[in-house]
């Protein structure tokens, strides 16, 4: 397992220091005020955005990438290996995935995908400082706290069903993990206050509980504590240090949370209500989970929805060491599920209106990570750059020079793949790359939603897209 350095754990501690203090000014901000955008608004592809969320760093030569494969062999040298996974078919020819993402595979041709998406380095490729930019379009710290993609397109478009959080993050903790502060930094809404922030669902199965009053409480109990809590608020001895306007937002998402509680649509939360074959084909675990909860509150009207597998320092997809192992096991967490979600909105008639992303901060690169030769703090963990036992086989490093995305539905062509990277070490992206910023403008076009839109924040404009430049992939809309 690597060690932060020095220097990354100054540059942790900076980006912490000042995303906190972009949050508290903005408690004292006044409500943004909504600017003509300079383009005309584009006709919505999609009602409804799924962010499938590869927290930790996905290996795209080991997932939907393949390079050249070599199996693990004492004695082999890292530099030799790029794919620890052979590469396999997908139902379009010629898009090739590897081994173990079989059922993706075999919808590719409901959707496209993009081989060249990039990320900048940002000095040290730290997980913290690039969720944050993936998730908000804005290289951190800002001087204001910039909204996550989702509390946009919730601010912009409202919701699809009053009664359903128009933002809801599915599988992430934010407390009892590494690193929760930068975690906390993009899980908000921002500026644009608390009513469009992440309704978060930590687990999945447990949803329902998130959505109804405690056991044993009686609705006219409930409801003097909900009026308790709102006279708390107004008599805050705080509430100078907080805008009116924040205020308020904060009361208004309680008041939708209330609504929820004491809505019929809250069974949509409710796992045990899917028939038992159905809730078994997306099962594989948190992750699988997430997915059939997204499916059925895509039915009941949410408007975005993240599904994470859950970033927490060293595991999941943040494959530092066992990292053959470790992604193996990771598709069998998604690969049935993803696939099944794309078949269960195909069916029901909704994936034409629902988009369906799958992404991951950045990708990594088969190197074996610390200095060849050098004696490791824990010699059970020392690093080689010839292989020597499976742990040390795998995808290591984090490289930000192509990095794959997945899309379905909401109008983007079905089997077509955008963009290319180098066969071989380094494998940048060589065709097509395709900036953070284009995404997400690609993402908000399809929702209907212009790149250039503005808010006014402190007397300046701050754009859903990096100062309102980024640009739609026209190619992969149908």
């Amino acid at each position: 397992m690597s060690h932060p350095s020095v220097n990354e754990q100054a540059t942790r501690r900076e980006f912490l220091a000042k995303t906190a203090a972009a949050s508290a000014a903005a408690l004292a901000m006044s409500a943004p005020r909504a600017m003509a955008a300079g383009s005309s608004r584009p006709e919505a592809k999609a009602d409804c955005c799924i962010l499938l969320w590869m927290a930790g760093g996905m290996a795209a030569p080991d997932t939907f990438d393949p390079k050249r494969y070599l199996p693990f062999e004492v004695g082999v040298p890292a530099e030799q290996i790029i794919s620890t996974f052979p590469a396999i078919d997908t139902v379009v020819d010629p898009i090739k995935f590897t081994a173990g993402l079989e059922n993706i595979a075999g919808v590719m041709d409901r959707g496209s995908i993009i081989r060249s998406h990039v990320q900048p380095d940002l000095g040290n490729i730290l997980h913290s400082r690039h969720q944050y930019h993936w998730h908000t379009g804005y290289v951190p710290p800002q001087t204001v706290a910039a909204p996550h993609l989702g509390a946009w397109i919730a601010r912009i478009l409202g919701p699809r069903n009053p009664a359903i959080p128009p933002f809801i993050d599915i599988g992430q903790r934010l407390e009892g993990v590494g690193e929760k502060e930068e975690l906390k930094a993009f899980h908000t809404a921002g500026f644009l206050g608390s009513e469009y922030g992440p309704f978060l669902m930590p687990y999945p199965d447990q949803a329902l509980d998130a959505v109804r009053p405690p056991k044993g409480m009686t609705s006219q109990r409930f409801e003097n504590r909900f009026r308790r809590y709102r006279e708390l608020i107004q008599a805050n001895s705080q509430a100078d240090n907080v805008s009116d306007f924040q205020q308020e937002s904060m009361m208004r998402s309680m008041e939708n949370a209330y609504r929820l509680l004491s809505s019929p649509e809250r069974v949509a939360f409710d796992l045990t209500k899917e028939p038992k074959e159905s809730y078994d084909r997306y099962n594989t675990g948190h992750f699988g989970r997430g997915c059939l909860l997204a499916r059925r509150l895509v039915e009941s009207g949410a408007r975005f929805i993240e599904v994470t597998n859950e970033y927490v320092p060293f595991l999941h997809w943040d494959t530092h060491e066992n990292g053959h192992t470790t992604v193996r096991s990771m598709k069998q967490q998604i690969d049935r599920p993803i696939a099944q979600l794309v078949l269960d909105l195909e069916e029901r008639g909704l994936l034409d209106r629902t988009l369906v992303v799958l992404a991951s901060e950045f990708s990594r690169d088969m190197m074996i990570e610390g200095v060849p030769g050098s004696e490791a703090r824990d010699q059970s963990r020392a690093k080689t750059d010839v292989m020597q036992e499976l742990k040390q086989y795998g995808l290591h490093r984090h490289f930000t020079g192509g990095t794959s995305v997945l899309m379905f539905g909401g109008g983007i062509k079905e089997g077509f793949m955008y963009g290319e990277t180098s066969p071989e070490r380094p494998c940048l992206a060589i065709k097509n790359p395709v900036s953070i910023s284009d995404m997400h403008a690609t993402i908000l076009t399809a929702m209907g939603i212009s790149p250039d839109t503005a808010f006014e924040i402190e007397k300046r404009p701050f754009y859903v897209t990096e100062d309102g430049l980024g640009k739609p992939v026209q190619e992969l809309f149908a």
